[in-house]
């Protein structure tokens, strides 16, 4: 059994451009940022997937138990409303693993500066880390994500669409893990309110759970154990 999780812990830029709650909660950054790396001090899964990491967030999290692989996208956030100050504005996909790991690949989509995959080997499986963009762009995504995967892979991510479309997109060898009915939306507010998934392939990971994180970001946390 392998224990993962993935969280979008959201870039403090993209937070101030499209006005989110966060910024009124957190007014300031450094505290978000340590309060973050503090709920990652205390979790216990042997993986644990990153998106919209930020350049400060990724250097708090380097004092922490797990070891850290970050892919770090060509695009640099934009300010288009308050500047938040960042020491580093850059934008990262993360992967922290609980034991020995080795990076595989990382890069951005074609054509999406913004938006793509961190692959390490950790635990006799391929671990991928994504950000998965909206509209037509999503399908050729996807379908890299497969492309990209071996015989044992844990997808963690942000996929912006619900588990249907992401099933669809992956094709038959990957199984997208289900949440318990009653379960909290991975994307409170959203129009498609649960967005964030964990799929396998070569094995399962059902079901996932959904953890509140008390408005630290716009996605809450989502963990589930993978049975091979």
């Amino acid at each position: 059994m392998l224990t993962v999780a993935t969280w979008n812990v959201l870039h403090r830029v993209h937070a101030e451009n499209y006005t989110e709650p966060v910024t009124v909660r957190w007014p300031d950054e450094t505290d978000r940022v340590d309060a973050i790396a503090a709920v990652l001090a205390g979790r216990t899964e042997q993986v644990v997937a990153l998106q919209e990491v930020s350049g400060d967030q990724l250097a708090a999290l380097h004092g922490l138990h797990f070891t850290v692989h970050a892919y770090r996208y060509s695009r640099v956030p934009a300010v288009r409303r308050t500047d938040p100050h960042l020491r580093d504005r850059g934008e990262h996909l993360v992967i922290l693993t609980a034991g020995p790991s080795r990076a595989v690949a990382g890069e951005s989509f074609d054509g999406d500066p913004g938006k793509g995959l961190l692959a390490v080997a950790a635990f006799d499986a391929l671990i991928v880390c994504t950000h998965v963009g909206f509209g037509p762009a999503a399908g050729h995504q996807l379908a890299r994500l497969a492309a990209v995967s071996s015989d044992r892979t844990v997808l963690l991510g942000d996929f912006n669409a619900d588990a249907a479309a992401v099933s669809a997109g992956l094709g038959p060898d990957f199984t997208v893990a289900g949440t318990a009915p009653g379960s909290l939306p991975t994307r409170p507010g959203a129009r498609v309110p649960d967005i964030d998934h964990v799929a396998v392939r070569g094995g399962t990971a059902n079901p996932a759970r959904v953890e509140d994180v008390n408005g630290l970001s716009d996605h809450n946390l989502l963990s589930a154990a993978v049975r091979w």
